[in-house]
């Protein structure tokens, strides 16, 4: 295996060693892919209504269309690192990226909500791929001093992209129709194809590795990663545990899983090599990564639904909001990067937590006024943590790996991080419709007929109709029916409210869990453990 290894992925060039322009061209086609992944989890998200109307779909639905893609996308990515040994990096980049596009393609062509389903799957199944490699590409062709730059650029396509998701899926919906934000792939896709042909050296395929894989193992993670994938999408819409549904794919994960993991220790040849997580700064690493992927995809789940919700705002106009959480990233994220190879990665990590979370507490004091102005403060603040977050945390877990288990960990760190933002989001869905519940009930007990100043309101509002015409009767069902909307916008105000207080929280306690990793500067497998 090690020879086999060695063939797709050659050792990382010597510190100090000279790149030229075609390696940069190579990562940064990399990079795009990577960006472009992550970008079509969310961009369906604000365009889904037009397109359930389009497909004549129902919402819970329509929640497939994103599930599929995950799916797909969270059991491709520990693939990758065997595909890459059976057909090369490069002939795998151009192939998959190629096929990325077509099913793309699909996407906006499709007539019906199961052939949707059916090609986000595929279009999952094949940009899943395109993340980890861009990681591996960082790691294995270029030295130590330039990874700074290289983790700096993935750290971006981390953040950045769930972010732009919706911002950009709202605007081109609104200007060319919901089809355009699948087409869109088109301009990035032919790009990465060019970069990877012109700046990667064809490799000799060895189709062996993939007649020897551990095809059982493979189906076993297949099958635990899908079913863990719907539990978490489907759980909330389906009241988890009281659905027979959620029950089975939930011991289907269990088996899945388990079985993976089992036989995978008993192989000497894994597909992907999981005693990386047998290292300290490896395991320390992908939990929080897991984490900080909760707070990622969770704030970005949050915010829009609440704009959407509450503020009334359109889809371009979340997306002008949502920007504010990207743009200074591309300001913050060069000096973030030079100073992660002069600065302990931990204080710097327990710097950008520190933000992040306070960015997400700061947003649990909003009310139903909250708009544009109270929220670009939060967004910013947030923007300035991201990338020390996710770039040390990506430091971290590369530091010391042997170059033969570069596409392993970068496979194992990037799902983790996968299953940290399906994780989020489900916890988050969950939460947001227990504390409605909750705070309806709350103040349902303190707005009700018997209270005063509840009377003075509906005798207020109801006059305030009879003078627009209605008679008395109707007058009071509408006073009734404006009082009982009030009440169950400030329920939700204070739902989400309490969403982002979880997330505050949890990225706050990871500041303690930080300092259990060993001391790391410089990125990859110069780093200093001590």
């Amino acid at each position: 295996m090690t020879s086999l290894t060695k063939a797709a992925l050659p050792a990382a060039p010597l510190d100090g060693a000279r790149i030229d322009a075609r390696t940069w061209i190579a990562v940064a086609a990399g990079m795009l892919g990577a960006f472009m992944a992550v970008l079509d989890i969310q961009i369906t998200n604000s365009s889904l209504r037009d397109i359930l109307g389009t497909l004549s779909a129902t919402q819970e639905e329509g929640s497939w269309i994103s599930t599929a893609y995950l799916c797909a996308e969270i059991v491709v990515i520990p693939l990758t690192a065997l595909f890459t040994r059976a057909f090369g990096v490069r002939y795998y980049m151009i192939g998959t990226t190629a096929l990325f596009l077509v099913f793309s393609t699909l996407c906006g062509a499709a007539w019906n909500l199961e052939s949707m389903i059916v090609f986000r799957m595929l279009q999952g199944f094949t940009g899943g791929a395109l993340i980890p490699m861009a990681m591996t590409l960082v790691m294995t062709r270029l030295p130590a001093s330039k990874r700074a730059v290289g983790m700096a650029i993935f750290g971006l396509t981390a953040t950045l992209a769930p972010a732009m998701g919706p911002t950009l899926g709202g605007y081109l919906s609104e200007l060319y129709g919901w089809p355009s934000i699948f087409y869109i792939n088109w301009v990035p896709g032919v790009l990465l194809i060019a970069g990877m042909a012109y700046g990667l050296a064809p490799e000799k395929p060895n189709f062996k590795t993939l007649f020897n894989a551990d095809w059982l193992g493979i189906a076993l993670m297949a099958m635990g990663l899908a079913c863990l994938t719907i539990f978490l999408e489907e759980g909330n819409s389906k009241d988890w545990f009281e659905s027979s549904f959620i029950v089975t794919f939930a011991a289907l994960s269990l088996v899945g899983i388990l079985g993976w993991v089992a036989l995978s220790f008993t192989r000497p040849d894994p597909f992907v090599n999981l005693r990386l997580y047998g290292q300290r700064n490896f395991l320390v690493a992908t939990v929080l990564s897991a984490v900080t992927g909760m707070g990622l995809y969770g704030s970005s789940f949050l915010l829009p639904l609440y704009l959407g919700q509450i503020a009334g705002y359109t889809p371009m106009q979340i997306g002008e909001v949502i920007a504010w959480v990207g743009l200074p990233q591309l300001l913050v994220m060069p000096f973030a990067a030079a100073l992660s190879s002069k600065v302990d990665n931990r204080i710097l990590c327990s710097f950008g937590l520190l933000l992040f979370g306070g960015s997400c507490l700061m947003n649990a004091f909003m009310d139903a006024s909250t708009g544009y102005d109270q929220l670009m403060v939060t967004q910013v603040v947030r923007a300035i943590g991201q990338p020390f977050v996710m770039l040390t945390l990506s430091n971290f877990a590369m530091a010391g790996v042997a170059p033969k288990d570069m596409p392993s960990a970068s496979s194992l760190f990037n799902m983790t991080r996968n299953l940290g933002g399906s994780i989020g989001i489900a916890l988050l869905a969950t939460a947001l419709s227990v504390r409605e519940h909750f705070h309806s009930a709350r103040l349902g007990e303190a707005v009700s007929n018997y209270a005063l100043p509840t009377q003075q309101r509906l005798e207020q509002l109801t006059q305030g109709f009879i003078a627009g015409g209605v008679d008395p009767a109707t007058a009071a069902n509408q006073a009734l029916a404006v009082v009982d909307r009030i009440v169950r916008r400030e329920a939700y105000v204070m739902a989400y409210n309490d969403g982002f207080w979880i997330i505050g929280i949890v990225l706050l306690a990871c500041i303690g869990a930080i300092w259990l990793a060993d001391k790391v500067k410089s990125p990859g497998g110069a780093s200093a453990a001590h």
